[in-house]
């Protein structure tokens, strides 16, 4: 089964903030490409990809699995909350698919 890779910052009205997410997601993908063949950026607002539609691109491109990785220096309310509902929300448009049980990595 293929897994999903979404990496999600807050998104911002500056053109260049938002493509470094991007390229954050194209060197993950470069660097784990023996492990995740789908990985996609997302912003949890103001810009374009949201969570719902990186959901939707990695179940359209074959995940079995998909995994939201916030992309934030610490697990404040957007971490904890925000992320976890947007993706609960996303998660039916695509029925077969579950939520991940712990949907945000975290340094042990």
């Amino acid at each position: 089964m293929q897994t999903g890779i979404i990496i999600v910052d807050h998104g911002s009205r500056r053109d260049e903030s938002n493509k470094m997410l991007e390229q954050v997601a194209e060197l993950f993908g470069r660097r784990f490409s023996e492990k995740y063949d789908i990985v996609e950026p997302a912003h949890m607002e103001l810009a374009e990809p949201s969570i719902a539609t990186a959901y939707a691109r990695c179940a359209g491109r074959g995940a079995g699995r998909i995994v939201v990785i916030p992309f934030f220096l610490g697990p404040g309310k957007h971490w904890t909350q925000d992320i976890p509902r947007l993706t609960a929300d996303a998660a039916p448009a695509i029925p077969a698919y579950d939520l991940p049980r712990q949907p945000h990595a975290r340094n042990r």
